[in-house]
């Protein structure tokens, strides 16, 4: 197939950092840049907690010339500095998404705007499709770091429309093509730490059942063990640091969490969402130990905010979790929500214990020294704590309301 060819004017020592996985569409995509930019690729990799072999990613980026090959291990960042921010605000996308896919883009992003500036590089690219939300929350990442930073994007700009042109063009150029990836996939993957998802094929038709086969880190709840799981989650400053009495890196938390929750069939969704360039999309997302963090947190900030606080965040949940998904991590208005988010995050210390058991997340206990729960003014005993008599006064006040 004929290419339409970019124009680049020559420079010495230019140089492009692309967002590079070592899988055949960045591999066509780093041979492509290669192609219709006179220019140096370098191949960035972070390591968010995704399947990776770093391996295959060195050998295929040589194989096919490039000299600079970074991969940077970004677990415990992306838990602790994203991850753990957005859990202390509850942010749920209409209603359901643990937006997975979305807190990862931006530290991506901004880690591979390191890497350009390091190494001079006039331009950075990634290999986000045109339909979707990752080339908005890639690229607004990008600008926030660096506002004149060039940025190609393939797909928006070649001729290769299809899996078949995909493919073509690999073994045009001896690119390797996994078996699963000749002709049509069955699904499309991303995954990291904190969540799997899945879309297209087979579950573009929204009448169809999710196929198990599709699911990666979670049992279905029938085949999840027939004996309950205990789990404790202490926090300190809103913030997760052990399970089971155990400190642990916020990384290493959210894989033990991962592990207890997905055995226990617990963290699955199916939803259709609302993409922010305007498209309904369905998929299926698996977020096992993202879904014991946030009921856990919810049940922790009940015994230990005030409940002006409480409601201040629920009013802005909706808000704060739209920002996210449509890639304003880094603006003004995310920082602000932020702000009322953990207004009170010093308060927020205890423990929690759940119980795990076919897909079902029981809560047990809520232990915490915060002084916001009284058992005496809660009591049904009488006593000195509460005073009654001040009831009548507050309902007549209210009465002006109606």
């Amino acid at each position: 197939m004929k290419q339409k060819k970019v124009v680049a004017k020559k420079k010495e020592n230019k140089k492009i950092v692309l967002a590079y996985s070592g899988g055949l569409d960045t591999s066509i995509i780093l041979k492509w840049l290669q192609e219709n930019y006179n220019a140096e690729i370098i191949a960035y990799t972070a390591d968010i907690g995704q399947k990776i072999n770093k391996l295959k990613i060195i050998k295929n980026a040589k194989k096919l010339g490039v000299k600079k090959i970074i991969i940077n291990d970004l677990k415990d960042t992306f838990v602790k500095d994203y991850v753990y921010p957005m859990i202390r605000g509850h942010a749920l996308y209409e209603g359901s998404y643990l937006l997975g896919t979305s807190i990862a883009r931006p530290l991506i992003a901004k880690d591979q705007i390191k890497i350009a500036k390091k190494f001079n590089a006039y331009a950075v690219s990634h290999g986000s499709t045109g339909k979707g939300n990752d080339q908005v929350r890639f690229e607004l990442g990008y600008y926030y770091f660096d506002p004149r930073i060039k940025i190609i994007a393939p797909w928006r700009i070649w001729n290769l429309k299809s899996r078949t042109d995909l493919i073509k063009y690999a073994k045009k150029h001896n690119i390797p093509i996994p078996k699963d990836k000749k002709g049509a996939p069955p699904f499309s993957v991303d995954d990291n730490l904190f969540h799997t998802s899945t879309e297209g094929k087979v579950l573009e038709n929204p009448k169809n059942p999710a196929p198990e086969f599709i699911f990666q880190r979670t049992v279905s709840p029938e085949k999840s063990p027939n004996k309950p799981t205990f789990i404790t989650i202490g926090f300190k400053n809103s913030d997760p640091v052990s399970v089971n009495g155990k400190k642990l890196s916020p990384s290493k938390l959210l894989e033990k969490l991962n592990s207890f929750a997905g055995k226990n069939g617990i963290g699955r969704i199916d939803l259709v969402e609302n993409r922010f360039i305007g498209i309904k999309s369905r998929g299926v997302y698996e977020t096992p130990g993202g879904t014991l963090l946030i009921n856990a947190h919810r049940a922790i900030e009940s015994v230990t905010l005030d409940k002006e606080t409480m409601h201040r965040k629920d009013e802005i949940v909706s808000k704060y979790a739209e920002l996210i998904y449509n890639g304003y991590w880094y603006s003004k208005a995310r920082f602000k929500l932020q702000k009322i988010i953990d207004a009170n995050r010093k308060k927020v210390n205890g423990s929690i214990k759940l119980k795990l058991y076919k897909g079902n997340i029981i809560l047990q206990s809520r232990q915490t020294k915060n002084k916001s729960y009284s058992m005496e003014k809660v009591s049904f005993e009488e006593n000195r704590f509460f005073n009654k008599s001040r009831v009548e006064r507050f309902i007549k006040f209210h009465k002006k309301k109606l």
